[in-house]
């Protein structure tokens, strides 16, 4: 197991309930996104069973934010093995979970 930390600034707070997709025990992964007041700042925690894919999850991470720069969120991943492409679409299933119509 390995436990990957990123963290952002310069995106815009959104405040909304938590959001939750995907299910580690489907085989890829689950994503957790909510409110955490943290000074304008996205942090991401990754807890992946796949080691040394650090470099990946860095350019899968940066293309979520700068597609959906938020502030003041958490985000939360449990992966067992999912791909790139598989991470992207649950990324983007939180977000838009989490934002809601009300973006």
């Amino acid at each position: 197991m390995e436990t990957l930390n990123f963290t952002y600034s310069g995106g815009r707070s959104a405040v909304h309930s938590a959001a939750l997709v995907g299910v580690v025990g489907s085989g890829n992964l689950e994503v957790l996104v909510e409110p955490y007041p943290q000074a304008g700042t996205c942090t991401v925690e990754i807890i992946t069973a796949a080691v040394g894919f650090g470099d990946i999850w860095r350019a899968v991470i940066d293309d979520f934010f700068a597609r959906h720069p938020l502030a003041n969120v958490r985000i939360s991943i449990n992966d067992v093995g999912a791909t790139p492409a598989v991470v992207s679409l649950r990324l983007d299933q939180a977000v838009e979970t989490y934002l809601g119509d009300g973006r």
